[in-house]
C-alpha cells in the first residue's frame, strides 16, 4: 500500500526542484549544483523526516532511462571516432583512480583494510553521466570535448561497478582473484552490450508494426527498463546494456516512426529526464541528515571532512595527471600523431577538470552490505559512505561551479564543426527537394503554380545556406529576420483572435486546441517558440 506521506513528500520535492531550477536559470548556475545545495539546506530543516535513499531505487528507477537517453543523443559516428580517448578514460583512468584513492584512503583512515580502500576507490572513480550531461549541455565546449566527456561518463560506470563488486566480495568473504575480476569484466561488457542491442532490435521491430504515437512512445520508455532487468538477471553490465540499446535505437528511430511521434516523444522524454535529474540531485543533498544519524558518536565530523577532502584531492589530481599522459603516449606512434595531432593544452585542461561525481557513486556506497559472511558488521561501512558523500559534494559543487569560469578564462577557440555539418546537410536536403520538384512537374496531378511556389521557397533557402557556407554575412539575413518578425506578429494575431472567439463562446475549446496546435507547429518550424507570450515578445 502506498504511504500518503511519501506521496506528499515527492510532491513537495518536485515543487522545490521546479523552484530551484527556475532560480538556477535566473542566476546562470547549473541546476544540478543548485539542487544539491538546496537538498543540503532542506536536510537541516528541523522536523523534516530523514529520507533514506535506497540503492535499488537509484539503479533501477533512475539510471535506465537516463543512460538510455544519454546514449540516444550521442553520435555513434563521433563515439567510434573517439573510442581511443574514451577507452583510456573509462577503463584506464577508472582503474588508476581506484588505485590512487585506495592508497590515499588506506593512509588517512585508521584501520581501513585494502579491500575497503579499493571499494571506496571504485565507488568514487567514475564521473557521473547524469552530472556530466546536465552540466556540459549548458556550456559552450568544443564538440569533440563534449563527445569524449559524455562517452566516458556512459561507459566508465561498467568498469567501476565490476571493480566495486570484486572489492565488496573480498570484504565479505576475504577472497580476491584478479583473474576472476578480469573474466567478469569481459563477460559483463560483452553480455550487457549484446542484451542491449537485442532489446533495441526488438523495439525497432515492434515500432515498425504500430502507428499509434502513444504506443510508440511507451515502447521507448519501456525498452531501457527491459534492457536493465535482463542484463541484471544475466549478471552482465546493465549500464552497457542501456548504452548499447540507446545507441542502436537512435540509428533506426527516424525510419520507423512518424514525425508526430518524434515531436511528442521528445517532449515526453525531456520532461521525464528533467524530473529524474531534479529529484536525483536534490536527494543527494537530502542524504546529509541520514548520514549524520548513521554516524552516531563513533566518528568525528571534522575528521571525516578532512579525510574526505584528502580523498577528493586524490581523485581530482589523478585525473589531472592522467589526462595529458593518456593524450601524449598514443601519439608517440607516428601514424596516430599524423592522423590525430595532440589537442591544445586548453582542451586538456578542461578535460582534466571535468570530473563531477554523482548519484551512481552514492548509490554504490549505500548498497554496501551491512555484514560480512561471518555475520560481523561490515568494517568502516559508515566511513566509506560519508567519504563518498564528501567527494560527490566537492567535485560536483567546486568543479561544477568553477568549470564555466575556467572555460571563459581559457578562451577556447570557437568550434563550428556542427554548424558546418548542419549547413552541408541542409544543402544536400534542399538539393534533393529541388530534384524531386523537377520530377513532380511531370506528374498529371501536380499543379504548376504550387510547384513553382515551392521551387521559389527552396531556392531562397538554398541561396541562404550557400551564403552561410561561404562564410560571408548572408545578403538575405535582414530579409529573413524581417520575415520571422512578420510571421511572429501574424501568428500572435491569429492566436489572440482565436482566444477571443473562445472567450465569447463563438468556438469551443476543442476547436481552439486543434487550430492552436497548427499555429504552434508553424511557430516551431520558424523558431518562434515564444510567439504566444503574454507580452507579445518572442521568448524562444
Amino acid at each position: 500500500m502506498i504511504d500518503a506521506r511519501a506521496v506528499e513528500l515527492v510532491v513537495v520535492l518536485f515543487a522545490v526542484v521546479l523552484l530551484l531550477a527556475t532560480i538556477g536559470q535566473r542566476l546562470a548556475v547549473p541546476f544540478p549544483i543548485l539542487l544539491v545545495l538546496g537538498g543540503l539546506v532542506l536536510a537541516l530543516v528541523p522536523g523534516l523526516p530523514p529520507l533514506r535513499l535506497h540503492p535499488d531505487l537509484v539503479f533501477f528507477v533512475f539510471l535506465p532511462p537516463i543512460l538510455w537517453a544519454a546514449a540516444y543523443f550521442t553520435s555513434l559516428r563521433d563515439f567510434r571516432a573517439n573510442l581511443r580517448p574514451i577507452t583510456l578514460l573509462a577503463l584506464g583512468l577508472v582503474c588508476a583512480t581506484t588505485a590512487a584513492v585506495a592508497v590515499v584512503a588506506r593512509a588517512v583512515v585508521p584501520g581501513l583494510a585494502w579491500a575497503g580502500a579499493v571499494a571506496l576507490g571504485a565507488i568514487v572513480s567514475p564521473p557521473d553521466a547524469v552530472a556530466a550531461v546536465a552540466i556540459l549541455r549548458r556550456l559552450r565546449l568544443p564538440h569533440r570535448l563534449v563527445v569524449i566527456l559524455e562517452g566516458e561518463s556512459l561507459v566508465n560506470d561498467a568498469t567501476a561497478l565490476v571493480l566495486y563488486r570484486a572489492a565488496v566480495a573480498a570484504i565479505v568473504t576475504g577472497v580476491f582473484s584478479l583473474e576472476q575480476v578480469a573474466g567478469e569484466f569481459v563477460a559483463a561488457a560483452v553480455g550487457g552490450t549484446l542484451i542491449g542491442l537485442a532489446v533495441a532490435g526488438v523495439a525497432v521491430l515492434v515500432l515498425r508494426s504500430t502507428t499509434d504515437s502513444l504506443v510508440e512512445i511507451a515502447i521507448t520508455l519501456l525498452a531501457p527498463y527491459i534492457a536493465w532487468i535482463l542484463a541484471d538477471r544475466a549478471h552482465t553490465s546493465a549500464v552497457l546494456a542501456c548504452v548499447a540499446g540507446g545507441l542502436l535505437l537512435r540509428r533506426y528511430f527516424s525510419l520507423v516512426v512518424a514525425p508526430a511521434t518524434r515531436l511528442q516523444a521528445r517532449a515526453v522524454w525531456d520532461l521525464l529526464l528533467f524530473a529524474l535529474n531534479g529529484v536525483i540531485f536534490i536527494l543527494i543533498g537530502l542524504q546529509l541528515r541520514t548520514l549524520f544519524q548513521s554516524m552516531g558518536t563513533r566518528m568525528s565530523v571534522g575528521t571525516l571532512a578532512v579525510q574526505g577532502l584528502i580523498v577528493s584531492a586524490a581523485a581530482i589530481l589523478t585525473r589531472i595527471v592522467w589526462v595529458p599522459i593518456a593524450a601524449a603516449v598514443p601519439r608517440l606512434v607516428p601514424s596516430i600523431r599524423r592522423r590525430d595531432p595532440l589537442p591544445s593544452w586548453r582542451s586538456l585542461a578542461v578535460l582534466s577538470w571535468t570530473s563531477m561525481r554523482g548519484i551512481v557513486s552514492l548509490a554504490a556506497a549505500l548498497a554496501l552490505p551491512l555484514t560480512t559472511a561471518s555475520g560481523a558488521p561490515l568494517p568502516h561501512r559508515e566511513e566509506i559512505i560519508v567519504l563518498t558523500f564528501v567527494v560527490i559534494l566537492v567535485t560536483l559543487v567546486v568543479q561544477g561551479l568553477s568549470l564555466g569560469p575556467l572555460i571563459r578564462w581559457l578562451r577556447l577557440p570557437e568550434d563550428r564543426t556542427l554548424e558546418e555539418e548542419r549547413l552541408q546537410a541542409e544543402e544536400h536536403a534542399l538539393r534533393a527537394a529541388l530534384d524531386r520538384l523537377a520530377t513532380l512537374q511531370r506528374e498529371p496531378w501536380a499543379a504548376n503554380e504550387q510547384v513553382e511556389d515551392l521551387r521559389r521557397h527552396y531556392e531562397e533557402r538554398a541561396q541562404l545556406v550557400a551564403e552561410r557556407r561561404a562564410g560571408a554575412p548572408p545578403a538575405s539575413s535582414l530579409a529573413e529576420a524581417a520575415f520571422k518578425r512578420a510571421r511572429h506578429e501574424t501568428l500572435a494575431a491569429e492566436r489572440q483572435v482565436l482566444l477571443e472567439l473562445r472567450d465569447r463562446g463563438v468556438i469551443s475549446d476543442d476547436v481552439l486546441l486543434v487550430l492552436e496546435r497548427e499555429l504552434d507547429v508553424e511557430a516551431a518550424r520558424h523558431g518562434l517558440a515564444g510567439y504566444g507570450g503574454p507580452d507579445g515578445a518572442v521568448h524562444g
